[in-house]
């Protein structure tokens, strides 16, 4: 049964047992009448377009996820001003069928009755609240096991395609190359290294990195195999200022370009060039990465572990409103387009401070 089917069974069958309850009172009471019959489907009526319209509310103005601290203020002026409105809504078609009697006969019974429903809504409220709390807490519970069982696989997969031995066995030699000719810049590049090697071992630490924290990586990274590469390599990176406010998984941008250059440039005689860019449209940061080269169609060595990695954690934090798509562009250029939702990161964000 969908979420949406389950909900109107839930509405219509709590406001029409809680109409047959009260009926079944006043038919106890030998009080049953055609009027009361009336009231009381009216008030079955009333409630459930009013407490729907409460609902509307609540998910429209994102009740779910704020603090109870601020929640509680806004439910208590909901269901008072719900309950006002069920109540006069009701009088007044009372009025119109002359069924009204005595229970709106002056003030204080209006003030009673408003009470009452108002006590009615409040129960709404936490039912309604406390089944969507639990229905998430199961969830939550699902996806952070979700996520802990396949962390550690993906930690070592990443291992294996970002800092496999032959990266840091052709890092190492060219910074062995620089100590004699450039001791600073050998220097430079062990500093580089170190923070690529520090990044990686706390990947599985973190969701989610500034955009910042990930550029840093990526400028050591291009460092290290520039010196690698010499004037095989070219680089262009232009960056969105609005980029810094998103934060991506770490070490994915790494990763991408480390597959543009070891399945592009590294296969070019002459080398080629790896352009990055960003681009910041309607909350979503878009990043484009070009490089030289051309992409062999169903072949598993253009994509490799770093890839099937990226998808799968792209898969767990953001379901399907993620995009990443690599094609080629050109006889000689092959495109890699990443999207990342800037609301849904924020959510991240928010669960993994909780």
């Amino acid at each position: 049964m969908s979420k949406k089917g389950f909900y109107w069974i839930c509405q219509i069958g709590g406001w029409l047992s809680f109409v047959l309850f009260q009926s079944l009172f006043y038919k106890l009471n030998d009080a049953f009448t055609t009027s009361i019959a009336t009231s009381q489907f009216m008030l079955f009526a009333f409630g459930v377009v009013l407490s729907h319209a409460y609902r509307n509310i609540i998910v429209k103005y994102n009740w779910l996820r704020i603090n109870a601290l601020y929640l509680i203020p806004r439910v208590l002026i909901a269901i008072s001003m719900f309950a006002t409105i069920h109540e006069y809504a009701q009088y007044g078609v009372e009025f119109l069928l002359d069924i009204s009697g005595n229970k709106h006969r002056d003030n204080v019974l209006i003030f009673v009755n408003i009470i009452d429903l108002a006590f009615v809504y409040f129960f709404w409220s936490l039912i309604y609240f406390l089944f969507y709390f639990i229905q998430n807490y199961k969830k939550a519970e699902i996806e952070n096991l979700k996520w802990e069982a396949s962390v550690n696989e993906i930690e070592l997969n990443k291992l294996k395609s970002q800092l496999n031995p032959h990266f840091i066995f052709n890092a190492m030699n060219s910074i062995r190359a620089l100590v004699d000719e450039n001791p600073a810049k050998s220097k430079e590049a062990i500093t580089q290294l170190s923070n690529i090697l520090r990044n990686t071992l706390q990947m599985g630490k973190n969701k989610v990195i500034s955009f910042n924290e990930e550029m840093k990586v990526v400028a050591d990274y291009l460092a290290l195999e520039a010196i690698r590469y010499e004037e095989r390599l070219r680089t262009i990176i232009e960056i969105d200022p609005l980029s810094r406010d998103f934060y991506i998984p770490p070490l994915m941008l790494q990763t991408l370009v480390e597959n543009a250059i070891k399945h592009g440039i590294s296969k070019l005689t002459h080398g080629g060039v790896v352009e990055i860019r960003t681009k910041v449209e309607k909350e979503v940061l878009y990043v484009t990465i070009r490089n030289s080269g051309q992409l062999k169609e169903n072949s598993e060595e253009d994509t490799g572990f770093g890839i099937k990695n990226t998808l799968q954690r792209l898969h767990l934090l953001y379901k399907d409103e993620a995009v990443l798509k690599i094609s080629n562009e050109s006889d000689k250029m092959v495109l890699t387009e990443l999207q990342i939702p800037k609301q849904l990161v924020n959510e991240i964000l928010v669960a993994t401070k909780e």
